[in-house]
């Protein structure tokens, strides 16, 4: 065994730890960028040193395809090919079952990738369209030929080859994935020729069948491995069903090893996963979406390529320390990624950096036991919004009075929603104005399989208040008034009031009375019972 895991700190199952490999001492919770080929698109390994990359991965099946495994030793390994000194991790191939699937041939001996040619009309003619990315040649990736094109390459962690399938496929074809990939780890513990040197993960498989994932992480147990892995997940299945695979499965495993959700890359995910017990994670998320003009914020994503971007004189995110953010502004890089390939260089460096933040925030959360407090801010809305009821969230809703920002028209929709007998009054008797009630809070409002994930891992959502966090990415920023308020506007449009000359009695006075416009009840004298009435006649009709 060529690692050393060790716990530092704990909250309940999430844990912070060292983790020592022969290239480099790296600290959990960890997100690790995937380099495909042996380069990360758009960066130079001193960049990814600046932003604190600690590990990144490589893959089996490109890398032996181009430039080759042999050639890759002979020029002493991807660390020394690459010019990367600290510690990396290459996949089995595995993925490539499901990513290539129209390809590939699946026995027990391996799994073949054939390449063949495929006959296409063009222009009144046939012509062959051979689908190989390289040479066309059909390529057998058996368990012993990935760990020794492994082997070769160097990485300190490497994968077991496993019998990937979808995860959103359902029968016999799920159990005997499963028990292939418990057949399989004995072939590459077998063939494995650097136990002392590189560290061999095997990786749990079982789809969404709890029966299934407990046959095969105590299978897997008890080979005694140095690492484990959570695989077949982030394919399309929902949410709840994919932390509870996470939570069974980081349950069952060893305390002393880490453990590793493989595909995972959304921060929400992530943050899940650290509270359910899990320590490392991959996926190309941040880059990709980088390629495709958006940045990840606290808030969530921002559009660069959107056009309201084009005159915005801000940060990428203000809060954030990466060169990015801190030399250059949103319209110049939305002017790069519409022209320039430079712009998605530049987003992938900011989106890599804010990954390993926020791996670098887990870990000393955790340490420091303030875990759930870090927690809070990464609640999301259900639907990206919500509607604030004052009587269960009156400290969020005094909080937001007076930020600079605009609000919205009134809906017959949002006065059912809000109602609930109570609300209303509890308005006038907190002294908030009226439109407190229609502000979004992105994250307030929280999924169910976050507050069931949280229940497993010992934090109590409900006793979470997060602040107000206005989201630049806000489907309802759509309706957003482009016009500036002056100080002595006190309305936009009829629709629009700013907030900094809202005249709370002068809208009483406005709208008093038992209904106005045919349409709303009043908040001063809201009739409850001619409410129920008038709300049960429009739904009956």
């Amino acid at each position: 065994m060529a690692l050393r895991f060790e716990v530092l700190g704990r909250f309940n199952r999430a844990r912070a730890a060292r983790l020592t490999l022969p290239h480099f001492v790296c600290q959990t919770p960890l997100f690790m960028p995937v380099g495909t080929q042996g380069t990360i698109k758009g960066l130079t390994t001193n960049q990814l040193e600046d932003i604190g990359c600690q590990i990144i991965l490589g893959n089996t099946y490109h890398l032996a395809l181009r430039p080759t495994s042999e050639l890759i030793d002979e020029l002493g390994g991807l660390h020394k090919f690459m010019n990367w000194p600290r510690a990396m991790l290459t996949d089995s191939g595995g993925f490539q079952m499901v990513s290539l699937l129209h390809l590939a041939d699946i026995t027990e001996k391996g799994v073949t990738f054939q390449y063949t040619a495929v006959l296409v009309l063009f222009n009144q003619g046939f012509i062959f369209l051979v689908q190989s990315p390289v040479d066309g040649k059909p390529m057998l990736l058996t368990p012993e030929e990935s760990i020794q094109i492994q082997n070769r390459i160097g990485a300190d962690i490497i994968m077991a080859l496993d019998d990937v399938v979808k995860t959103t496929i359902t029968g016999p074809r799920i159990e005997e994935a499963m028990y292939r990939t418990l057949r399989w780890i004995d072939r590459c513990i077998a063939a494995h020729k650097k136990p002392n040197e590189q560290n061999l993960f095997g990786i749990v498989q079982g789809g969404l069948d709890p029966v299934l994932r407990d046959i095969c992480v105590r299978g897997l147990v008890e080979r005694n491995l140095p690492g484990y892995a959570i695989g077949g997940l982030a394919g399309g299945e929902d949410k709840d069903s994919f932390w509870r695979v996470v939570a069974q499965c980081t349950a069952l495993l060893p305390e002393d090893k880490p453990r590793y959700v493989m595909g995972v890359g959304y921060p929400l995910d992530i943050v899940v996963c650290s509270a359910l017990g899990a320590d490392l994670y991959d996926c190309v998320y941040p880059t990709r979406t980088a390629r495709f003009g958006t940045a990840l914020i606290p808030e969530g994503v921002l559009k660069l390529k959107h056009k309201a971007m084009a005159e915005d004189t801000r940060p990428i995110d203000p809060t954030c320390s990466c060169m990015v953010c801190k030399n250059y502004t949103r319209a110049y890089i939305h002017c790069l990624v519409t022209k320039d390939a430079m712009g998605s260089q530049l987003l992938s460096y900011h989106n890599l950096h804010y990954m390993l933040q926020l791996s670098r925030d887990l870990h000393s959360s955790i340490i420091e036991e303030r875990f759930p407090e870090y927690f809070c801010p990464w609640i999301p809305a259900e639907n990206g919004k919500c509607c604030v009821n004052v009587l269960e969230k009156s400290k969020c809703a005094k909080a937001i009075i007076g930020v600079p920002n605009y609000l919205f028209p009134f809906s017959l929709d949002i006065i059912y929603c809000l109602t609930r007998h109570a609300s209303f009054l509890h308005m006038q008797v907190s002294k908030l104005p009226f439109w407190a009630l229609v502000l979004p809070f992105p994250k307030g409002d929280v999924p169910e399989w976050v507050c069931n994930a949280m229940e497993v891992a010992g934090i109590k959502i409900s006793s979470c208040c997060a602040p107000f966090l206005f989201s630049h990415d806000s489907e309802l920023e759509k309706d957003a008034p482009t016009k500036k308020f002056d100080d002595n506007e006190t309305a936009f449009d009829d629709k629009y009031t700013p907030i900094n000359k809202f005249d709370e009695v002068a809208f009483d006075n406005k709208y008093s009375g038992k209904n106005f416009d045919d349409k709303y009840t009043s908040t001063k004298y809201f009739d409850e019972v001619a409410f129920s009435n008038k709300n049960n006649t429009k739904q009956e009709l």
